[in-house]
């Protein structure tokens, strides 16, 4: 049997690869490292989490957590490795990055149908099934075949990824553990929280502000941060106060020796299961080292930091996906072509592994001449795929899964919950679920008359 190729063993690459493999045909998956290495990564392991390691909430009816859960239903790899993987993060799920790779490539490895080849690809495959998922660090050589391809310019915006400091070079005389709102799964203090008092925030503001930074990789580019990962001192820019409102909020962090929410605040999420590491939540930045460890020694509680990586800015690759893929992810002018992970348009790790679970089925189903699967609108995987297959080509840009992708519920029923919009969530999941049971009802069905026939 003919085999799919997979290029790039990320989120969404291992993802495809493992669900086409259990859909029962062979795949080989292509990875570039360790011949040709990117600028973030880190390991020649599958499934590196470059950036944070927090695949959002898990919070009940919130819209990170339907996508998981349905990927849940649909026999997720990448999600039973995060299950295994886990740290404490709050009402997040965060994992162990080290853990999570070892977990996604012993089972890709060891999957009977997987083949893994190692080395770059620097064109697409000229015939047979294919699934471009080579992220948002695609190589030049790729990125222009792929423009050649699709007959577009690329896009591009920055990314981000956040210091990371030793858990024990913490002052934890002066930070304090908290959940904002004393919110987190199974009750306990997740985050390590430095607070500021009112003279400590400007004055670290105005450090930060007098920093040297380098000098973006595509300065000719007008706007080249995706608004939801901008660094912060590009905030710090927008008002001297805007800190506090983004990723130094303390709104919710009861401080122990005031009883009160400090001025600002730093948040430290554990970065592995051994709990010795922390990264600053939302500090990605484009400082120079030298100066973010100045500049960070700054924050309470961290005058002795220790930082195991440094924050960075880094390019992204994706291609114009509303005018180019179809809602089962296929490329238009070439179908036997799928797209998957950030380089189709979709933002955030959990979107990406939902992008190559929907590319690995449907290469799959393409190539055993069955019906593609195009989830339901109503459903968080079908949301996704709607957005980024329909939105405006001309202004399009990635995006993380919210309620906003979602159809609006029926007029009777907003107007029965206009003044309670956890009940309004409740009810959006609810028909999510349902739509999802119908879907796959149905298509067993389908199957089970072919099967007959």
């Amino acid at each position: 049997m003919e085999a799919i190729q997979v290029i790039g063993a990320g989120l969404a690459g291992c993802e495809a690869a493992f669900q086409a493999a259990e859909a029962g045909v062979r795949v080989i998956l292509r990875e570039m490292r360790p011949q040709r290495r990117t600028p973030a990564h880190r390991t020649d392991s599958f499934g590196e989490l470059v950036c944070s390691n927090s695949l959002k909430s898990e919070q009940l009816n919130s819209a990170p957590r339907l996508l998981k859960d349905e990927m849940r239903r649909l026999g997720s790899l990448l999600m039973r490795a995060a299950e295994a993987a886990r740290v404490p993060g709050g009402h997040a799920l965060t994992v162990d990055r080290e853990v999570y790779s070892h977990q996604i490539t012993e089972a890709i490895e060891a999957h009977p149908r997987i083949k893994v080849e190692r080395g770059e690809v620097t064109e697409i495959p000229p015939s047979g099934v294919a699934i471009i998922a080579t992220g948002p660090l695609t190589s030049e050589a790729l990125a222009q075949d792929i423009s050649r391809l699709t007959g577009s310019d690329r896009l591009y915006f920055y990314d981000s990824i956040s210091p990371i400091v030793a858990a024990d070079s913490i002052d934890m005389t002066v930070a304090f553990r908290a959940s904002r709102y004393g919110k987190s799964l199974d009750g306990t203090d997740d985050y390590i929280n430095c607070p500021f008092d009112k003279e400590q925030y400007y004055a670290f503001v105005d450090a930060l502000l007098q920093a040297e930074f380098y000098e973006p990789h595509i300065p000719e580019d007008k706007t080249p941060y995706f608004e939801a990962c901008l660094p912060v001192e590009e905030i710090a820019r927008r008002g001297r106060e805007t800190l506090r409102f983004g990723p130094m909020k303390a709104a919710g962090l009861d401080d122990p020796r005031t009883g009160r929410w400090p001025y600002a605040a730093v948040q430290l999420r554990q970065e592995n299961q051994r709990a010795d590491s922390y990264n600053l939540v939302g500090f990605q930045n484009h400082m120079k080292f030298g100066d973010q460890a100045r500049v960070f020694r700054m924050i309470p509680g961290m005058e002795q930091a220790e930082f195991l990586r440094f924050g960075q800015m880094h390019r992204n690759t994706y291609i114009n996906s509303p005018s180019l893929l179809s809602p089962a992810l296929q490329l238009k002018s070439d179908p036997r072509i799928f797209f998957a992970g950030q380089i189709s348009g979709v933002e955030g790790y959990a979107e990406s592994i939902a992008s190559g679970l929907i590319a690995g089925r449907n290469a799959a189903a393409l190539l055993n001449d069955e019906e593609l699967d195009v989830f339901p609108r109503a459903t968080a995987l079908g949301s996704l795929c709607h957005f980024i297959t329909q939105a405006d080509p001309e202004h399009f840009q990635p995006a993380n899964i919210t309620f906003d992708l979602l159809p609006a519920l029926d007029e009777p029923t907003r107007h029965k919950l206009r003044h309670d919009k956890k009940a309004r969530h409740a009810e959006v999941c609810r028909r999510a679920e349902r739509a999802m049971t119908e879907f796959l009802d149905g298509r067993h069905s389908r199957v089970y008359c072919q099967v007959s026939r």
